[in-house]
């Protein structure tokens, strides 16, 4: 008797530790941080199409997006995309013979010059914002995102400036495949 009373104690704690835990992952994950696989070639040769990341949902909360984030968020066609952020608030964005110039300056993107030594031509069209959101600056509460496959990105130039509030947030860490792991920039 006392052994079967024994066995229900610890099957009872065993239970409520079970519950503890799940209960921690789901809080984690829904406020915290979440997987996310890319999907497509559009972040590509940074991203490739397959790669499972963690996005951290807390960082803008407690602070601002950066110039050349990698973010995910909600696409007008009810998906979520992962892209990099070119322009913030209050910028003009404009490119220039594969030259990206934020207000009137030249801008170096080192994570496409390994991409734009195996292409011939130019990898980003040249183009101004005015052109693309016919506004001279990114307004307030909203970031311009292109992935890093220039030639097949469904970005900014196409669905226009993405309101902040609409980002789940960032990522810079790829968690699988195993040999790719580690932070990525």
């Amino acid at each position: 008797m006392e052994r079967e009373v024994k066995k229900k104690n610890e099957v009872w704690e065993w239970s409520k530790a079970l519950l503890i835990a799940f209960g921690i992952a789901a809080i984690i994950r829904f406020f915290f941080f979440t997987p996310i696989v890319v999907d497509g070639e559009s972040m590509m040769p940074t991203l490739e199409h397959g790669d499972r990341m963690i996005v951290n949902k807390i960082g803008y909360i407690v602070g601002e997006p950066d110039r050349f984030d990698i973010v995910v968020f909600h696409a007008p066609e009810q998906k979520d995309y992962i892209k990099r952020i070119i322009g913030l608030p209050g910028d003009h964005i404009a490119y220039e013979e594969d030259q990206l110039y934020i207000n009137g300056e030249a801008v170096d993107e080192p994570y496409l010059d390994e991409y734009k030594k195996g292409i011939t031509g130019t990898l980003t069209e040249d183009f101004t914002l005015e052109e693309k959101i016919n506004q001279s600056t990114i307004p307030e509460g909203y970031v311009f995102v292109m992935g890093d496959n220039r030639r097949a990105s469904k970005d900014s130039r196409h669905i226009g400036i993405v309101p902040i509030d609409e980002v789940i947030g960032s990522t810079n860490f790829v968690f699988w495949p195993v040999a790719e792991a580690g932070v990525i920039n």
